[in-house]
């Protein structure tokens, strides 16, 4: 008999919606917060500064107002758990339209940024296709991506500059969630427990699939790490090595399924 087919993950939409808006007002305060002369420290982005990462960041609100803004897509191209790897190709274009956003009055334009999508979002129906990057998807879906672009970057310009910044418990748990479900995706089977408590548990890797008592293989970590690992801002090995994972198993190691985004 073969398994029972895994249900996608649900997310409501309201809550999304705010937590998208919560993670941006987060950061805002926290890049409004910094010192002139903090914008033109690096980051571990390449050659992007802080400047940069402040710009980027409203990109991500940014594409939602614009998707709302225009016709909406015949059809839909992209699922929520297929856009992760789908990153992967965008890098070139990210970049090339950071280095044209006028980021001269970052003050300004987070408050425009914000202030146009709480106008276009605002009963906006959920299942409205929004073209994006890389293909339509529903405004839900789209929503859910930006939790991880939110949380993912909060933690770049944390990095960058030693402030500690909040995370909306919300949009982390999306992100994590998030994240999760494309590495079982990616990997389909019951093989491997993946933990990142308190938001998600995946099982993934082809093998014997676990019923009851203890897996024989887990894999347990915390949200910020998981997030660094599908991300590619750290490596496998270099987290189990700092006992920020903790693998037991012959089959727990996850290093050749990751990043899970480019």
């Amino acid at each position: 008999m073969p398994p029972a087919k895994k249900r996608t993950r649900s997310y409501d939409p309201a809550k999304t919606r705010a937590a998208v808006s919560a993670q941006f007002g987060h950061v805002r305060d926290a890049v409004l917060a910094l010192p002139p002369e903090a914008l033109d420290a690096p980051t571990r982005l390449g050659d992007w500064t802080v400047r940069d990462l402040a710009g980027h960041v409203t990109m991500a609100l940014g594409a939602v107002a614009r998707g709302l803004g225009g016709p909406e897509p015949a059809a839909r191209e992209l699922a929520l758990l297929d856009w992760p790897s789908a990153t992967a190709t965008g890098a070139g274009g990210i970049d090339e339209d950071v280095r044209a956003l006028d980021t001269a009055d970052l003050p300004g334009l987070y408050a425009r940024t914000a202030e146009r999508y709480a106008e276009l979002v605002a009963g906006a129906d959920g299942e409205r296709l929004v073209p994006t990057r890389f293909g339509a998807m529903t405004l839900a879906d789209f929503l859910v991506t930006r939790t991880v672009e939110l949380v993912v970057h909060t933690d770049d310009l944390a990095a960058a500059t030693g402030t500690d910044i909040p995370y909306d418990r919300q949009a982390l748990a999306a992100c994590v969630r998030l994240l999760a479900d494309a590495l079982a995706a990616r990997a389909p089977g019951g093989a491997v427990e993946v933990r990142i408590p308190p938001y998600a548990v995946v099982q993934c890797v082809a093998g014997p699939r676990h019923t009851r008592g203890t897996p024989p293989n887990v894999v347990e970590t915390d949200p910020l790490t998981w997030i660094r690992l599908a991300t590619g801002r750290t490596a496998w090995a270099d987290e189990l090595d700092a006992a920020r994972i903790a693998a037991s198993g012959e089959r727990a190691d996850l290093a050749g399924l990751l990043p899970l985004m480019g």
